[in-house]
């Protein structure tokens, strides 16, 4: 994620849009400040997968135990709605907002508010890909270029295990994130570079799920129906693998063996699936970012310098690794 001006790289629903404190006071910054409480609005994208519910979790349970004031937002997967809540944040005088925008562009204009409000704003999770850096005080969250290069460089290494058919080629399909957002463009470039190093890797399909289990089902389906053969599935989160495992069961197919599957997220349920033999590899995006966001609002508040990108550390997983790690996982 770090190609971009952010380097400006950079992907529960209760049914409509809502504001919510998580938190002993609906007071807004002009109070926070005078008593040295902070209060942050969040404006999450949405609950579209098991790593964004774990996220969420991350952040309300990690405000809590900073004694940080919440207020959080759902947008269901909109930009609108996003747009909505920041605004909101801005008229309620919060004093620091943080979400994780569904797409990378078109946040110019409301992001300029917050400036002019004198609000700090940090990017988690994703990044916009905004000219203006002075917009936002820091973007905290993974590098999804290196996820999808990682996810790539498991197709060359595996490369003769992968031709599924041994016929000397390795035909890909890919299942995309949503469209326009970070993880998406970025996992997908990502991937792009490092399986160039082998001629016979290609992708010939490649289509969103949106980020969503249901979504990856239907177009594996559609994948299934339309492609000769595929030997291997990359799909850019879990969720949307987890997905097309059912719709490729339902086809008589073998998930790990008839097609290898890569995701990326690591959550339960994907690395059960790794466990289990239906995965095949999985890069780790962790969505554990709730401490690390309550630590920098803290620092942005009292005006304190903080670095413009801050990753997080993250590591892959095969069965072996899978099967070792499942017991104490947190998500």
């Amino acid at each position: 994620m770090v190609k971009k001006t952010l380097i400006a790289t950079t992907a529960i629903s209760v049914g409509a849009l809502m504001l919510s404190a998580c938190g002993s006071s609906d007071g807004g910054s002009a109070s926070g400040k005078d008593d040295g409480k902070i209060t942050m609005g969040f404006a999450q994208v949405g609950a579209e997968s098991g790593w964004r519910t774990a996220n969420t979790k991350s952040i309300q349970d990690s405000a809590k135990e900073a004694g940080i004031t919440l207020k959080f937002s759902d947008a269901q997967q909109k930009q609108e709605n996003q747009i909505k809540a920041i605004r909101s944040y801005i008229q309620q005088k919060v004093d620091v907002i943080a979400f994780s925008p569904v797409v990378e562009t078109g946040w110019d204009t409301v992001l300029l508010e917050a400036k002019r409000a004198h609000i700090p704003v940090i990017l988690t999770d994703r990044a916009v890909d905004s000219k203006d850096t002075s917009l936002y005080k820091t973007f905290l969250g993974s590098d999804f270029v290196v996820e999808g290069k990682k996810a790539g460089q498991w197709v060359v290494d595996n490369a003769k295990d992968a031709d599924t058919n041994g016929d000397g080629k390795i035909d890909v399909v890919q299942l995309e994130g949503t469209t326009g957002a970070a993880p998406a463009i970025d996992r997908g470039e990502g991937f792009a570079d490092a399986t160039k190093a082998n001629p016979a890797i290609k992708v010939v399909a490649s289509q969103t799920g949106d980020f969503t289990r249901d979504g990856g089902k239907k177009v594996m389906e559609t994948f299934l129906k339309t492609q000769k053969h595929i030997d291997v599935l990359f799909a850019q989160n879990d969720d949307m693998g987890l997905g097309a495992l059912e719709a490729i069961e339902a086809a008589g197919l073998k998930p790990g063996q008839d097609i290898k599957i890569i995701t990326v997220d690591a959550v339960h349920d994907g690395m059960q699936a790794l466990a289990d033999g239906k995965f095949n590899f999985i890069v780790e995006c962790s969505p554990l970012l709730g401490p690390q966001l309550m630590d920098l609002a803290k620092k942005v508040v009292a005006g304190q310098e903080v670095e413009p990108r801050i990753l997080t550390e993250e590591t892959t997983f095969d069965q072996a690794q899978a099967k070792e790690a499942l017991p104490t996982r947190k998500y």
